[in-house]
């Protein structure tokens, strides 16, 4: 046999008894500090990563159960964004709508002085479209103007409205109205 096992059977047993302890303790130590305590952190990460996926599994079934709703919901803002977009049209339409006010103020017997499109200015998602017009006609002539562009199905603003330059002739009391009708033109494509 290996002389220093001779040598540690020949020694008392409280000596081989602790030298045996100190070997259990070295593989117990050893044992615990490579083996034990990584996989005890590996299950603690894997716990948590368990955790995070219930928590995600519990939502996407909530929000499984409310697709019908949230599909009735994207279908009901589709229609609402189809209205939006009737009410500001594309960069096609707006040739023809600035002709159906120009109508617009015919058809209600003004005479169109000045009917003078001016430069877009971008506002995000859509663009302002102002038109300068000055218009001669009499007092009732140019509030059925007014309230037939407010009918229209599209937004036409009008502000900066001067007054003025009544004359009369033949019985008959005209004005002058200057202003700036203000239309509104969807950015395809804007954030």
């Amino acid at each position: 046999m290996n002389p220093r096992i001779e040598q540690i059977l020949k020694l008392p047993a409280y000596q081989r008894g602790a030298i045996l302890v100190v070997l259990l303790a070295v593989l117990v130590g050893a044992f615990v500090f490579l083996v034990y305590l990584p996989k005890q952190e590996e299950l603690a990460g894997l716990e948590q990563r368990h955790a995070q996926l219930q928590s995600r599994l519990q939502e996407d079934r909530r929000i499984a159960r409310d697709l019908p709703k949230f599909k009735a919901e994207y279908e009901k803002l589709q229609e609402q964004l189809a209205n939006a977009l009737t009410e500001l049209p594309n960069e096609k339409e707006i040739p023809a709508l600035l002709t159906t006010i120009a109508a617009l103020a015919r058809d209600n017997g003004l005479d169109v002085v000045r009917f003078r499109p001016g430069n877009e200015a971008p506002r995000g998602f859509y663009a302002n479209v102002p038109v300068e017009l000055r218009l001669v006609g009499s007092y009732h002539e140019i509030a059925m103007f007014f309230n037939a562009v407010s009918h229209l199905s599209r937004i036409v603003n009008i502000d900066n409205l001067n007054m003025g330059n009544a004359r009369s002739a033949d019985g008959r009391t005209t004005l002058t109205v200057e202003c700036m009708a203000t239309t509104f033109r969807f950015i395809e494509g804007a954030k």
